[in-house]
């Protein structure tokens, strides 16, 4: 880390924070949000829905376990730039291969640090998510402002076009390098789950997917096809899957005329599992609408209750956009969880097909797995429609 280089972080209402460089030398403009997670700072850059983001970190100190080459969501990170208030200046884990200040310089993400990372988390709670700028490089606070009101709007954005494969593929279950096994620590059964014996083919739509999704699909009985968010429904009957699983991305889920498509040619014939952005396609094909959150939830502590149920679950959550609930009555679904911090709609079951989804991210990384059940629950249903049940 260069102790004592200046950076700057400038938002679109003119507010300028100061403070120290970390990793890329770059001035880049994104969407300014906030993570509430205490750890995985590591998955949370990697996760493809942070596209076209600023994520600022509200855990005092981020970096204490450097970087490892298992944990990654992605190819890399796919945030557009890293904010925490302390860099923390050892790095110490056995699984530790290099540290977050230099796993960011080599994939050209700058970061900032030692700024009040409480009050730009109480601006962005107060006023919403902002366009920002982050620079590491000399730029002057009127350069910077003004980047940050050019950098064009999240809503209206399709970024899953930039972050989707560009061609099928199969997600092997055999091999190593997927990491398909749970990691459990020493003494615990901590993510452990049994594969069943009979396995369905699941044809995957990467909007934007992280790994951790592939491998609990393979980890409770699928072998996952993957398929680019351009793939049409005639595509997906060429496969001949026995479900559809609709993941998680980025940018406005009102953007993807295209996705929603080819989700409302398939709903009929199909099981699906929507999760993330995946459920805003659901939402879209059954002819209801999105909106545009304040700020968004995002973090690995946000609490959901399942009207159906009771339950209440703690779940980890990235996404700045939200199901209208009104837009869906009428459509053959009804709102099945809420968030229990502003009633926002968390899940969604269609009343006669096999279809139902989530707004937070089950397969949980980082966070809790309270939500790990719904995939026992897609494989249920997926197995009942094999059998005729439903």
């Amino acid at each position: 880390m260069r102790p004592h280089q200046p950076a700057i972080l400038a938002l679109e209402d003119g507010s300028v924070f100061h403070g120290l460089a970390f990793g890329a030398d770059a001035s880049v403009a994104g969407e300014c949000v906030f993570n509430t997670s205490m750890t995985g700072y590591q998955e949370i850059l990697t996760d493809p829905s942070y596209f076209g983001q600023i994520v600022t970190m509200t855990a005092s100190q981020i970096g204490n376990y450097g970087i490892n080459g298992i944990d990654v969501e992605s190819s890399g990170p796919k945030a557009t730039g890293f904010v925490v208030h302390e860099l923390s200046p050892v790095v110490s884990n056995w699984r530790s291969s290099l540290s977050l200040d230099h796993y960011l310089k080599n994939h050209g993400v700058p970061g900032i640090s030692e700024i009040d990372t409480r009050s730009l988390t109480k601006k962005l709670r107060v006023d919403g998510a902002m366009k920002c700028c982050l620079s590491t490089l000399p730029l002057s606070e009127t350069e910077a402002i003004r980047r940050a009101r050019e950098w064009r709007d999240m809503a209206g954005s399709d970024y899953v076009k930039d972050v989707t494969c560009a061609e099928p593929y199969l997600w092997s279950a055999e091999d190593a390098g997927n990491h398909n096994e749970a990691y459990l620590p020493v003494g615990t059964r901590f993510g452990e789950s049994t594969r069943p014996g009979r396995r369905f083919k699941v044809a995957a739509f990467d909007y934007g997917a992280k790994y951790s999704i592939f491998r609990k699909l393979v980890r409770h009985g699928f072998d996952v096809l993957v398929l680019p968010a351009g793939a049409g429904a005639a595509q997906v009957r060429e496969h001949k899957p026995d479900a559809v699983f609709l993941s998680n991305g980025p940018g406005d889920p009102a953007a993807l005329a295209y996705v929603h498509k080819t989700v409302t040619e398939l709903i009929p014939d199909f099981p699906i599992f929507g999760i993330c952005l995946g459920h805003q396609m659901v939402t879209h094909a059954l002819g209801g609408s999105t909106f545009k959150l304040k700020f968004g939830h995002r973090g690995g502590n946000q609490p959901v209750k399942n009207l159906q149920t009771g339950r209440v679950s703690i779940t980890s959550q990235n996404h700045g956009f939200a199901t209208d609930p009104k837009s869906i009555e009428k459509r053959g679904a009804e709102v099945s969880e809420i968030n229990l911090n502003d009633q926002t709609v968390e899940g969604l079951r269609h009343a006669t097909l096999p279809v139902f989804s989530v707004q937070y991210h089950p397969e949980a990384a980082p966070g809790p797995n309270d939500a790990d059940p719904l995939f026992v629950d897609f494989y249920d249903m997926v197995a009942k429609r094999r059998d005729g049940k439903i």
